[in-house]
Formats: C-alpha cells, structure tokens, sequence
C-alpha cells in the first residue's frame, strides 16, 4: 500500500463512437490515474479536446463532452509524477504545429538529469509552456525537429530522450503511439471491426468488446491513419525491462501481458511465496484488494485454508479524521473491517503485495490481533523496496521506505507480526521468466539497479 501508477491511456481511430469508446476505456484504465482525465477528438480536418479535474464518470460525462465530434480520439487519466494536480497539467496536452493541433498524452516520466537540459534549450528558443509537466516538453522537443514527417519528427526526438514513456499523439487525420526503448511501462494495440485501439493495458478492451492484437514493441513507434497501420523502430537493440511491479500490483489482473493474464503472475508469486516463506496455520488471510490473488496462490501452494478476514470498505476518501494525529491511527478501520470469527483464536497468514512506509501494515497486524488472533505471520509477494522509482510510478522518499534502511527483522519488529517474509528477488523474476518467456525486467525499487542512470 502506498504507491501511486502514473497515468492511462486509451486512443481509438476511425469509429462513429470514438469519443464514447474512449471514455469507456478510461473508465476501465481510472486505477492508473484518478487526479483529472481527459479527452482529444478529430474529424479528418480539425482537432478539439476537453479535459477536467476529477474521476472520468464525472470529468468526462455525455454532457460535458458532447460538443466534440470525429470518428477518432485519445484519452488520458492522471497521476501526477512530474507537474502538479492542476487543470493545466490534466493531458492531453494540446499545441499547435505544422500539422495542425496535436495532442500528446504520457504514462511513464523522464528523469530530471534528462528532462532539464531539453526544457533550458527550448526555453533558449522561446518556447512558452502551457504547464510544468515531461510530457509538453516531449512534444515541443519532438516538434523542434526539422524532419519532414510527424513519424521522422517523433522518431528523431525520442531518439535523443532518456527515460520511460508510453505516449499517444493525435493530429486531426492520425493516431500515433510510441514506446521507450526499454518498454518500462506497458501499452497495447487492438483491434475492434475495422477501427483499431490502443490501450495501457487489455482490460480497456474488454469494455468495448476490442480483441487484444499484440503489445507495442519497446522502442516502436506505431501510426494510424487512413492509409492503415505502419510501424518503424528507435532501435535495431532489443533490451525489454518490463516495469514488474506492473505484474504485481498496478494493472488490473484481467489485463494481459505477453498473452497471459496479470491475474496468473500474481497468483504464481502467492505459490513461490509459500515455497519460499512456509509457515503453520489455520487461515490465509487476504489484505484486500491487493493481497487477494497472492493469497490464493499462497493457499492452494501451502493447503491452508484460505477466508477472507478483513473486508474492504470500497466508500471511503479523504475525512475529517485526517485533521487529529490522536484519532488518525484508527484511519485503517475506514477502509478494512475485521471479521473477528474468523480471525478469533487462529493461527493468521496475512498476505499483502507490498510494504512501503510500514505504517499500514502494522496498523493490520494490530487490528487482526484486536480481534483475537492467536498468531499473525505477515507475507508480501514482491520484495523489499528500497529505493524510488524514476520511471512513472509516484513512490516515497528512500527516507520514508522502511526496507531502504532496515532489515527483515526489524521491519518484522516494527510491524509487530510474529514473523515476516518477502518474496525474493530471484523467486520474482524466476515467476515472470517462466510465465512470460521474458528474461529481463525492471527491478529498480528492490535492487537499486536503474537500467536508465537517474543522477550524473
């Protein structure tokens, strides 16, 4: 608990129903970004866009959006990473060009060492920003080129760009996505009738009745337009690093990766946790809803019973509660109730995916002892974080990451569970490997190994 996903996006081209399409597919993306959502269309002649503070139900509802016409669109929900949470960071960002207005929507970040040098040359040539996010800086760096094609323009910019993205681009006759050459963060090309879909993650087409093609390639660029689809590649090199806490906790377990559901990896690291981290019990308690599927795999692995303990309460938001430090301890009971005869006299697994700051979990443990467990072993299905992430995911500081300065014990002592297991980094990576055919992931947060150097 803790982490915060960066962004979604979703784009459709040539359908009658694109702007409610897309709409649909923010919808099922909104886990990725609830701070603001937004919205291009085109018509083949000319762009228009709306965007708003809030979640996609109301951001972007029938009425507020029903002025925009065309058969093609792109949407975008947010978490802000780089930027702050104002209207005029909500993406798509819109700019007017040599083609047009175009659109750039952005799931990923580009590192200050990298991002800083770009904005003080643009500012040289007297560009004006419309907000303080990457992504704007990403699409006048790509605009700045003098290729004669937006695909040699995109190509040429990103060329000279380090970090993560998975980015979408409308003009008023063509939908473009593009990925970093590492593929960090995830995006995916679909297809429904004639009109083809892109997504952050295959369960938005699931909501539009789209069938999953393929993933975007790391270090493709893909166009659409009338002409039909086109790709090209940044690199002839091949060196995938897959985001793998996408595969633990931020895409939704219906969405797929390399044609197989997230669900089956999360429930692959609950088996290799068991083998890992075994222990005696009378029940595999859950921490819903991220702990739910590494549970289960936890249970059929180790053959204890598996129930749910604690039940989620899908109401809550920010309160009063948060004004009184003295009352802000029982802020967990807003979100999680104990079943307590389940929990009475009983020998308790608790499984989560992760522990950030430490705070919440020893919250659980005492409210799980509250109710009368007898033992409470706790079990996370990634390893310890030690370190931020750079690469479009909103983590704390490494001051205020448990595992970047304390031992197993100690964070063991801390949480107050009678023992504590991660999974390790070699069990992660053996699970991904072998459901995936994939050999190499990213791992920054647990190993402090950035595959894209974030400091001189």
């Amino acid at each position: 608990m803790g982490l915060k996903e960066a962004c979604g996006l979703f784009g459709i081209f040539n359908n009658k129903n694109a702007k409610e399409l897309t709409s649909l597919g923010l919808f099922a993306l909104q886990h990725r970004g609830q701070e603001a959502a937004g919205i291009a269309v085109s018509d083949f002649q000319e762009l228009n866009y709306y965007k708003e503070l809030g979640l996609v139900n109301n951001a972007l509802s029938a009425e507020k959006i029903k002025h925009l016409k065309g058969a093609n669109a792109m949407g975008h929900v947010r978490y802000s990473t780089t930027g702050g949470n104002f209207l005029e960071n909500a993406q798509p960002i819109v700019v007017d060009s040599d083609y047009g207005k175009i659109a750039i929507a952005h799931n990923g970040n580009i590192p200050e060492l990298y991002l800083k040098p770009i904005k003080r040359y643009l500012e040289h040539k007297e560009i004006n920003f419309q907000s303080t996010t990457d992504s704007e800086v990403i699409l006048h760096y790509i605009l700045d080129s003098k290729k004669p094609s937006l695909e040699e323009r995109i190509e040429d910019g990103l060329r000279n760009i380090s970090g993560a993205y998975s980015l979408l681009f409308l003009t008023k006759d063509k939908l473009i996505a593009a990925r970093d050459t590492y593929g960090i963060r995830p995006l995916a090309l679909g297809k429904t009738g004639d009109s083809y879909v892109i997504s952050s993650e295959t369960c938005a087409f699931g909501k539009i009745h789209a069938e999953y093609v393929r993933d975007i390639e790391p270090g493709e660029i893909v166009s659409i337009s009338k002409e039909g689809i086109n790709s090209r590649s940044l690199s002839d090199k091949k060196d995938e690093r897959f985001c793998i806490f996408e595969l633990i906790y931020f895409s939704k377990p219906d969405s797929k990766y390399t044609n197989k559901n997230i669900y089956e990896f999360r429930k692959e690291f609950g088996r290799q946790l068991a083998r890992e981290h075994p222990v005696e019990a009378d029940f595999v308690i859950p921490i819903p809803d991220s702990g739910i599927v590494a549970a289960l795999g936890y249970s059929q692995e180790s053959k204890i019973p598996l129930e749910y303990g604690l039940v989620r309460s899908h109401y809550t938001g920010r309160t009063f509660i948060e004004e009184n430090q003295e009352i802000r301890d029982y802020g967990v009971r807003l979100k999680l109730d104990p079943v307590e005869d389940v929990l009475k006299n009983k020998k308790i697994v608790l499984v989560d995916d992760s522990i950030v700051r430490g705070t919440t979990s020893r919250k659980i443990v005492r409210m799980v002892r509250h109710a009368g467990a007898k033992e409470v072993h706790l079990r996370i299905s990634s390893s310890p974080i030690i370190g931020s992430c750079f690469y479009g995911i909103d983590t704390p500081t490494t001051d205020e990451l448990i595992a970047h300065d304390k031992n197993i014990k100690e964070i063991e002592e801390f949480t107050e569970a009678d023992s504590l297991g991660y999974l390790s980094i070699e069990g992660m990576l053996a699970v991904a490997s072998r459901l995936s055919s994939k050999n190499k992931f990213c791992t920054s947060c647990f190993d402090g190994k950035y595959i894209i150097p974030v400091k001189p």
